[in-house]
């Protein structure tokens, strides 16, 4: 058995905790809050694991062996990195910094300590990402990866009413390319590995951050075209085009469906179903490589997280994207 800690009582954690139920290695048995009234209606509903409402108090303490954190984006390298320096072990929701430098220091410091690091992005580790890498060379020579999400925010509405809520305040590290873009870029790195060039456009709010920006990546013998969006909505799936054929994907940030269209005119179905909930995968990826003894996975390596960190910190760099956590 694991003991979790989980900091964050939002609905991405309630929806963690529902996959957590599907291991019967993982038990909640502490919770960081604001607010203790917060922290203990939350805890209720879990079995009453022990509440903080100081975090330096928590990570000291010995009621948990890991933490997943799901804070705003700009938090995630502060309490990670305070975590691992009292030898706890990290899962963080993606983005898992505020930028390149951030990431940098956190995989340094999870080193130093001896502790397992990795970023929480699901996709990757779902049954038909590994479907997808394993049949990839059915379609020859890869030239093209394409990816979108785009997805009109539920908070959009009240941002055009004047009311700035997180997802679309700079002060967290927020917006589309880190939100959502994130989703497209960390299968193509996962895949592919670090692109050579990055060329990027999108759509600045007033308030500070990205609704919307298109990004094209080139590799030595491919390019990868990516699209993301908070201000609206697209219904496109994601294709690996190779020249034998193109994998299409229903969703590249849940990959539940995909098919290889050959030039023949055939289609193969290669899609596994999913048993289980889909941040379950990642959870058990986690607890996996914490039962081996080891501090790095294969697919969501901290290799491929800084990467990936590197990539949006350069496309932020061309669309004038700037946050707080970039002049600390």
């Amino acid at each position: 058995m694991i003991r979790f800690a989980i900091i964050g009582t939002n609905w991405i954690t309630e929806r963690f905790l529902q996959a957590a139920q599907e291991t019967e290695q993982f038990v909640l048995t502490a919770v960081y809050s604001r607010t203790e009234e917060k922290g203990k209606n939350f805890a209720a509903k879990y079995n009453n694991p022990k509440v903080f409402t100081d975090l330096e108090e928590m990570a000291s303490s010995d009621q948990f062996d890991a933490v997943y954190i799901a804070s705003p984006n700009s938090f995630h390298a502060e309490q990670a990195i305070l975590c691992m320096k009292h030898g706890k072990h990290v899962l963080c929701e993606k983005p898992m910094a505020s930028n390149a430098t951030e990431m940098q220091e956190m995989i340094n410091v999870a080193k130093d300590n001896d502790v397992l690091l990795m970023e929480a992005l699901k996709s990757t580790l779902m049954p038909n990402f590994k479907i997808m890498k394993d049949n990839l060379y059915k379609i020859g020579q890869v030239r093209r990866y394409f990816a979108g999400y785009c997805q009109y925010s539920s908070r959009y509405d009240a941002y055009k009413q004047g009311n700035i809520l997180n997802a679309f305040n700079p002060i967290y590290s927020n917006g589309s390319l880190m939100d959502l873009g994130i989703y497209c870029i960390y299968p193509m790195v996962a895949l592919f590995g670090k692109p050579d060039a990055v060329h990027a456009v999108g759509v600045m709010l007033s308030s500070g951050v990205d609704g919307e920006g298109s990004m094209v990546m080139k590799y030595k013998d491919m390019d990868a075209v990516v699209m993301h969006s908070k201000i609206t909505d697209s219904y496109l799936p994601a294709e690996i085009q190779g020249e034998n054929g193109t994998m299409v994907i229903d969703k590249i940030s849940q990959p539940y469906d995909v098919k290889i269209h050959y030039r023949d005119g055939t289609i193969e179905d290669i899609s596994q179903p999913q048993l289980h909930e889909s941040m379950y995968y990642e959870i058990q990826e986690f607890i996996r490589l914490l039962a081996n003894g080891e501090r790095d996975g294969s697919i969501n390596s901290l290799a491929t997280s800084l990467a990936v960190a590197q990539v949006m910190e350069d496309a932020r760099r061309q669309i004038g994207l700037q946050y707080p956590a970039d002049l600390t």
